[in-house]
C-alpha cells in the first residue's frame, strides 16, 4: 500500500463522481455544493461552472460527456464547455438533485436523485438505456455505490440513510434488473455511511466511507478485504484510473469538516489492483 498523494488542493464542499476518461487520459469530478464540474488532464486542472447541482458523468467519446445535473441528462461537449439536454430528470420537482451515477456495461446510465435537503425518501433510482428513462428503485434518501460487476451480473448500490449495499441482479443481453436485490454488505450500526462505490477487475467492491477517513475493499462474497485510509473523515466516491487502471482516485467533501485543510481535496493512491475501464455511454 502506497502514500496518498493529493491530485487536486481545491477544498471542495461535496466532492463526488469522480471519472476516468480512458480516451483522454483524464480524471474529471464533480463540487456539487459548488455547481463546478472539475478536470485533471496533463498535469493540469480546469474547471466549469454551472447554475444548477451537478453530479455524475459518464464518457460517450472524447470530446463529449453524458453529464447528471438537478433537472437533467446533459450531452457536454468538453472543447466548447457547451450542453444539450438529452432528457429531463425530476426536473419538475426543485425539491430534489442528481446525486451518484455511472455507465453500465451495456452503454446506459444508473443516476440516483435525493432531496437537496436529503429529506426521506424524496429521490430514487433511474436507468437511462436507449432514449429510455425508467425509474428502478424509489423512495431513496441517500442514493450512492452505483457501480457494476465485471462478469455483467450485477450492479450494486446503496441508500446510505439505510445502510445496506445491495447487489441487484441484471439481465444477461439488456441489463435491465430480473428477480429481487440482496443485501451485499449491511453497515448499520456502524459510525460512518456507505458512500461511492467502485468494483475492479477481480470483482471486488471498493466502498468510499462517509465520516471513517477511507475506502474499504470488499470482497466478492461481501467480506471486508482491506482498507485504505484517506487523510479527512469524508471520502466520497472511488474510481479507477491511470495508464494500467490501478490508480484509486478519491474525492471527498469539506462539508461538516470545519477547520480541516486536507478536506475537499482529491486524492490518488497506487493500489497494484487493477480496475475495470469505465464503460462508454451509448446515447
Amino acid at each position: 500500500m502506497t502514500d496518498v498523494q493529493v491530485l487536486n488542493d481545491t477544498n471542495c464542499m461535496l466532492g463526488e463522481g469522480p471519472l476516468w476518461h480512458p480516451e483522454r487520459e483524464a480524471l474529471f469530478w464533480f463540487d456539487i455544493v459548488g455547481k463546478r464540474l472539475y478536470c485533471h488532464e496533463d498535469g493540469a486542472s480546469r474547471h466549469w461552472q454551472f447554475d444548477e447541482y451537478v453530479s455524475a458523468a459518464g464518457w460517450v467519446d472524447r470530446d463529449t460527456l453524458l453529464m447528471a445535473s438537478a433537472t437533467g441528462l446533459w450531452r457536454f461537449d468538453i472543447l466548447s464547455g457547451e450542453r444539450r439536454l438529452v432528457m429531463p430528470l425530476e426536473a419538475e420537482n426543485p425539491r430534489t438533485r442528481s446525486n451518484d451515477g455511472r455507465a453500465d456495461p451495456w452503454g446506459g446510465f444508473w443516476i440516483g436523485t435525493m432531496g437537496v435537503n436529503a429529506e426521506p425518501g424524496a429521490g430514487a433510482i433511474y436507468r437511462y438505456y436507449r432514449g429510455e428513462l425508467r425509474q428502478l428503485v424509489p423512495d431513496v434518501t441517500i442514493s450512492n455505490a452505483i457501480c457494476f460487476d465485471p462478469d455483467r451480473s450485477c450492479a450494486y448500490y446503496t441508500d446510505t440513510r439505510d445502510g445496506r449495499i445491495m447487489r441487484q441482479p441484471l439481465h444477461a443481453e439488456t441489463g435491465w434488473p430480473e428477480g429481487e436485490a440482496e443485501v451485499f454488505v449491511d453497515v448499520r450500526g456502524e459510525d460512518f455511511g456507505a458512500d461511492g462505490a467502485v468494483v475492479d477487475a477481480e470483482g471486488c467492491l471498493w466502498n468510499a466511507q462517509w465520516g471513517a477517513s477511507r475506502v474499504a475493499r470488499y470482497g466478492v462474497d461481501g467480506a471486508l478485504m482491506s482498507v485504505w485510509p484517506v487523510p479527512t473523515p469524508h471520502a466520497s466516491c472511488p474510481a479507477f484510473g491511470g495508464p494500467d487502471l490501478t490508480r484509486l482516485f478519491v474525492t471527498t467533501a469539506a462539508e461538516g469538516t470545519e477547520g480541516d485543510a486536507d478536506a475537499g481535496k482529491t486524492y490518488v493512491m497506487e493500489t497494484g489492483v487493477i480496475g475495470q475501464r469505465e464503460h462508454r455511454v451509448v446515447i
